[in-house]
């Protein structure tokens, strides 16, 4: 399955995408990385395992919708058929959604539906919650809103900090990231609505 990554910022979870694609097992290729960000970490290590990158900044474009076509028309380009947002930072719209509805997943630190939106690790700590974690889930038309995937708790400490429990999480997220789109290859994620299914 040919898949890309969208992402912001450093890129860790498109790192372990990129460390076993060429498992035994794994059942995707990433074609195309494209970030909101230039100069964005996750460009570099793109560009280290030779996968096609593109910087992409909304400013240069009039506007959202106009953005987003450039995006698909380079998903469309490469015959990407799967979408992973991994730390990408913007609200998917309409052009988007419509072209990879149901094929488009993101990472969110946070146990879903609790802690949406930016900052999801210090919004737990200033909860005082004892669990947090992170979620998989289809993207929809809202913010961290779509069928839930997959998830896994995470225990936050007296002493953690909002960098320490990102870093927690996403050492379950480098290993949740992979499973989801193998799984998802294999068409063993079903939907039933607002619902899914493993088989």
């Amino acid at each position: 399955m040919k898949i890309a990554v969208l992402a912001s910022g450093n890129g860790s979870n498109l790192q372990a995408l990129i460390d076993r694609q060429d498992d035994s097992n794994s059942q995707y290729r990433i074609v195309a990385v494209i970030t909101d960000k230039p100069g964005a970490k996750a460009i570099e290590r793109a560009r280290n395992a030779e996968i096609p990158a593109y910087e992409l900044s909304p400013k240069a474009f009039v506007s959202k919708q106009e953005y987003e076509k450039q995006i698909v028309q380079y998903l469309h380009q490469h015959e990407v058929q799967f979408v992973v947002l991994a730390g990408y930072m913007r609200i998917v719209g309409e052009e988007l959604l419509q072209a990879y509805e149901g094929r488009m997943i993101n990472l969110h630190p946070s146990l879903l539906p609790a802690f949406q939106g930016l900052h999801a690790p210090q919004q737990a700590i200033d909860a005082g919650v004892r669990v947090s974690g992170c979620t998989i889930h289809f993207v929809d038309e809202g913010l961290d809103t779509g069928p839930i995937i997959l998830q896994q708790a995470v225990l936050v400490d007296f002493h953690d900090t909002e960098q320490s429990l990102q870093a927690k999480i996403q050492q379950h997220e480098h290993r949740m990231v992979v499973e989801v789109v193998n799984l998802y290859a294999q068409n063993r994620i079903i939907r039933h609505g607002r619902r899914t299914e493993i088989i």
